[in-house]
């Protein structure tokens, strides 16, 4: 899987001296700055330390199994033009390499819902979506919340419905709140049900 982050930092040269430092104890296999000049610091292949503790699709161990990329934006500002640019080129590159599916590419936040809101809701996954390297939801079926979030890969009984919603809508839809209504379980429902025709095609 590939994991988006931002740095929450005010420069790429103060993210890439933490990223550098040991003391740190953090790394990312990519860094993008602002200007959308794209710096590797880890090999594909090698484990970085950039997801910490969390879950995803029964996955206790996502920095064994995942590529991490950070992005150089404050957490509150919007995420520069170059620097999206770039980032297509390089998802486009590494879903190609890796043969990993466009609904394998998450957000921090959504492996790490007690812990973690990057990207954060500046955030363009629809931009991505349409590029075919995330996905987007659609006009789903009203159905059970929490068997729609645990299809997608959320782990709701690891960190519970509510934060697992939470990060959910943080991703597709930030201006709700409040309790799950009837359109987080359609989009959490339409989104479930492409999965589940994506797992059946890759099986054959």
């Amino acid at each position: 899987m590939v994991v988006l982050h931002y740095t929450a930092m005010q420069s790429a040269e103060a993210a890439i001296e933490t990223l550098c430092n040991p003391g740190s104890e953090v790394s990312a296999h990519y860094l993008i700055a602002r200007d959308g000049t794209l710096i590797q610091m880890v090999e594909e292949r090698a484990r970085a330390w950039h997801a910490g503790a969390g879950r995803w699709a029964g996955c206790a161990d996502i920095n064994s199994r995942s590529i991490g990329i950070e992005l150089d934006n404050d957490g509150l500002s919007p995420f520069s033009a170059p620097l999206m640019d770039a980032l297509e080129e390089l998802l486009g590159a590494i879903l190609q390499r890796w043969s990993i599916p466009a609904h394998h590419v998450i957000a921090h936040s959504d492996l790490a819902p007690l812990r973690k809101i990057d990207p954060g809701a500046r955030f363009d996954w629809r931009r991505l979506a349409l590029a075919g390297l995330s996905i987007w939801p659609e006009q789903g079926d009203d159905l059970p919340l929490t068997e729609s979030l645990d299809a997608l890969g959320y782990d709701t009984a690891e960190f519970g419905s509510e934060a697992c919603l939470k990060a959910f809508r943080l991703r597709f839809a930030p201006a709700r709140s409040g309790s799950q209504m009837e359109a987080d379980r359609r989009d959490a429902a339409s989104l479930a049900a492409r999965f589940a025709v994506d797992r059946r095609q890759a099986n054959g």
